[in-house]
């Protein structure tokens, strides 16, 4: 790795300023896991001025409930998600999301920020300056995307523009089907979107100089049953091929509400509405439920080389609902 400058922030607005001073050349470090990677293998044009330590600001690896509402800090590890007692009774899609991410050591150190923030796994993208990286891209600032007319078995079927790569982080999927907000901080105050709206095909909706501060779940009424089902090559380690998250209500066998998220087929998440309008009001039964899968998948444009997800994805659909 080249030489930086390593800051250990004390406060979310101190960590705002330092982002704001260095202007893009800083960046956040929290576990570490995505980072050092980044670092070490210098796929990137610019290289960072500024390492800054989120790990040392204290009060943001709360996982609480108030009033109903889930909050859950940046700082939070994922083996807290998964260990927690709260979210394995009332939120068991986001506890599966982040069981499946990496290794108990990765998810000992891997927080919830940055499973959300993390970059894109393009093997374009990242390829490393010691083998003849790193390559330029529209993700970089200009160029095509080599995906595209290349090798691009594990990137987007759906909602590609300029960039293919997908979206990796598992426990985006369930906190989109959990209808979840993410909070930002800046140097002039909080803001909060949907967590739908966080990613785009170039990047996330973070600002030069904001970082996440945590995520918050809305009430959830009645019984609702909750999955989160992921299809990778190396089941405990590898990043999804396709991941489908599921929150869906059922009373006397007839599906009152549902939520389907679907990751790894896009840039960012997917809400598969269609499927969603397909189920709501009927009767939950085999033939029903390949109806919605197929809606799910109704606007996918396989590249060359990964109409294979197509399928994948519905099978994992009809068993988040059946299963």
């Amino acid at each position: 790795m080249r030489s930086f400058t390593h800051i250990n922030a004390g406060t979310v607005h101190e960590t705002c300023a330092l982002l704001s001073k260095y202007n893009g050349k800083a960046v956040l470090n929290a576990g570490g896991t995505d980072l050092l990677s980044t670092l070490k293998g210098e796929h990137l044009f610019d290289y960072p001025e500024a390492v800054i330590n989120t790990k040392t600001i204290s009060g943001l690896d709360y996982i609480r409930e108030d009033g109903g509402v889930l909050e859950i800090g940046a700082l939070a590890k994922l083996s807290e998600i998964v260990k927690s007692p709260l979210l394995k009774k009332n939120y068991m899609a986001l506890v599966e999301a982040a069981r499946s991410v990496a290794t108990p050591q990765i998810r000992n150190a891997a927080t919830m920020g940055g499973n959300l923030c993390q970059d894109v796994r393009c093997w374009y993208y990242r390829y490393p300056r010691h083998i003849g990286g790193p390559i330029r891209c529209l993700r970089k600032g200009s160029g095509p995307c080599l995906a595209v007319k290349g090798d691009n078995r594990y990137h987007a079927i759906m909602g590609g523009r300029r960039c293919f790569a997908v979206c990796p982080s598992d426990t985006a999927v369930a906190l989109v089907a959990l209808d979840a907000q993410i909070t930002i901080a800046g140097p002039k105050g909080e803001r909060k979107i949907a967590m739908i709206d966080f990613y785009s095909p170039l990047g996330n909706a973070l600002k030069k100089d904001e970082m996440v501060t945590g995520i918050t779940v809305p009430r959830i009424t009645g019984p609702m049953k909750q999955r989160y089902l992921k299809f990778a090559l190396r089941k405990p380690v590898d990043f999804a091929i396709v991941g489908v998250a599921s929150v869906i209500a059922i009373e006397e066998g007839v599906c009152t509400d549902v939520r389907i998220a679907l990751g790894a087929v896009a840039p960012g998440v997917v809400r598969a509405r269609r499927a969603e309008e397909t189920l709501r009001g009927c009767y939950i039964n085999e033939d029903i439920v390949s109806q919605a899968a197929e809606e799910a998948l109704a606007g996918a444009r396989p590249l060359s080389m990964n109409a294979y997800k197509v399928e994948i994805t519905k099978t994992l659909v009809k068993r988040a609902i059946l299963i």
